[in-house]
């Protein structure tokens, strides 16, 4: 159990700090920040990604359906200065009740791909943004050397063997029973193989729901690699960042500002 909560932590941090130094000035030149700025974060786990908005004053609202995350969230902001200003929800986003509030950012990290049926999703979360508001998205193509979220797997030869998601699902569900013994991270895997989104599908989801792009950057190192492994980010090269399907497979993140 401590050593599950010292995870926690460290992915909270991670969080953070990669909001910090990469999220919030990605998003600054498109939306003012500032303590009557309103941030929702949807899909928050424990909710990393609200401390550096919380920090400059920001009112912030985290919304994730495990209760489990949502009560580490709280231990998390106990003795944060401003965490009056910190709303925690445990729900589905589908049935939280926010009583009409709209917001000026809400962010998504890693989550959309996560999320089935992603056009109903996009567009019922609508309804949280302010008509000036700002939608920022980031994810891992699915066809990306580990768009599967392989890496999680405790088999070491799984969480470091790139690209094998992509076979049949009968035949990755073989391979992921051969070598993990995991039954729940199994079924996770194999729930993401059926929700995983590409660059174009996104893009047609956004266009489908009237959003407008306003900024797009697709990048070969995520960024959130720096603080895991202390590789520097590094965009995609222009010519493989523009040719439709192939730039999905090299990849590793796609940042997205939208607006309704």
């Amino acid at each position: 159990m401590q050593e599950r909560h010292k995870n926690k932590k460290r992915y909270f941090s991670e969080q953070a700090n990669t909001t910090r130094k990469y999220v919030i000035p990605y998003i600054s030149d498109q939306v003012k920040i500032d303590p009557q700025t309103t941030v929702l974060e949807i899909g928050c786990a424990e909710a990393g990604n609200l401390k550096p908005f919380l920090d400059l004053g920001c009112k912030a609202t985290g919304i994730d359906i495990s209760c489990g995350r949502i009560e580490l969230a709280r231990e998390f902001y106990s003795n944060h200065p401003k965490k009056n200003n910190l709303t925690l929800i445990c729900e589905d986003i589908y049935n939280v009740n926010l009583k009409g509030k709209t917001f000026n950012i809400i962010i998504m990290r890693d989550v959309i791909e996560h999320i089935p049926d992603q056009e109903k999703f996009m567009h019922y979360v609508k309804k949280f943004l302010n008509p000036e508001g700002k939608f920022f998205l980031a994810f891992p193509p699915w066809q990306n050397p580990f768009g599967g979220h392989q890496q999680v797997c405790q088999n070491k030869i799984l969480s470091k063997l790139p690209y094998f998601h992509l076979l049949p699902r009968f035949l990755y569900r073989f391979i992921l029973n051969s070598g993990e013994s995991n039954k729940k991270r199994i079924d996770e895997l194999l729930f993401i193989k059926e929700t995983g989104i590409s660059i174009e599908r996104f893009e047609r989801i956004l266009k489908k729901e009237f959003y407008s792009t306003d900024k797009r950057t697709f990048f070969f190192i995520n960024p959130n690699y720096e603080t895991k492994f202390g590789l520097k980010p590094r965009k995609q090269s222009k010519i493989i960042a523009g040719i439709p399907w192939l730039r999905n497979f090299f990849t590793t993140a796609a940042y997205y500002v939208i607006s309704k």
